[in-house]
């Protein structure tokens, strides 16, 4: 979605439809995993700028950030993981503080069929129930996050899945090869408007293809190293940085143009 008028942050984002450079290789500690890895945007020094910068998803809320709607759950494991987070905080941590699962959780769909459940919102049109106000007193900001640096470990123990693995986005799924020999591909590459669905088209801004975020000190696979350990394990990620040092040292063929000059 390209925006003509200058001073509206649309402007700044990149098309969709760019070259893109890829790596493929086989998880060091399982034969039958292959990873794939986009390194145009796992080179790209895109940042979160929540609170620096970030425009928001829906028009008039950039204090939301990304977190105007509730997270869906991935699995169970997802949803008990982060219910064990919430029982560390207080309504001193938490300004939207609800005691019980049932109060800070809703059902909803995400096909329009099946039942699934997500994180509440404060209210009607109101962002995610975990969402602190920036002048709340324990800080602004997503209250499992805050809760997660109090207690010494990364954000990614405490939040929902799809909360700490964006903009990252992994697909899998076991592929046969030709001579019949299976193989799990798990495709790690940027979570941008597509990936939402149809709806992604009408966020009012996202990031990854925006100028406005490519300006990070690092690059992302360094970045966003305990992420990325996470989604494809330890030996497969220290593989990962192995080939993207690589690729920097002999130069990048196809860089992501929301980080070009």
């Amino acid at each position: 979605m390209l925006v003509d008028d200058p001073e509206d942050p649309r402007s700044r984002e990149v098309g969709l439809d760019f070259p893109r450079e890829w790596i493929e290789f086989v998880d060091p500690a399982d034969d039958q995993h292959l990873v794939r890895a986009d390194l145009t945007w796992l080179l790209s020094r895109w940042t979160c700028v929540f609170g620096k910068g970030c425009h928001g998803i829906v028009a008039g809320r950039s204090a939301d950030g990304c977190c105007s709607h509730g997270a869906f759950f991935t699995d169970t494991d997802d949803e008990k993981r982060v219910r064990t987070a919430v029982k560390r905080l207080t309504p001193q941590t938490w300004q939207h503080f609800r005691r019980g699962f049932k109060n800070w959780t809703e059902t909803d769909t995400i096909d329009g069929k099946n039942p699934a459940r997500r994180t509440a919102t404060q209210d009607t049109d109101a962002p995610c129930v975990f969402l602190n106000d920036a002048d709340f007193p324990a800080g602004g900001g997503c209250a499992l996050h805050a809760q997660a640096l109090r207690d010494g470990v990364h954000p990614l123990e405490y939040k929902p899945d799809v909360c700490w693995q964006l903009p990252v986005r992994r697909d899998q799924e076991w592929t046969k090869r030709p001579d019949n020999s299976k193989v799990l591909v798990s495709t790690l590459t940027e979570f941008d408007r597509r990936g939402w669905g149809a709806g992604g088209h009408d966020l009012d801004w996202w990031c990854t293809s925006s100028t406005d975020a490519h300006v990070g000190a690092d690059p992302m696979y360094v970045s966003y190293g305990p992420e990325l350990t996470a989604l494809i394990g330890a030996p497969a990620y220290a593989k990962l940085v192995e080939l993207c040092t690589a690729r920097v040292r002999q130069g990048q063929l196809a860089p992501h143009p929301a980080g070009q000059d």
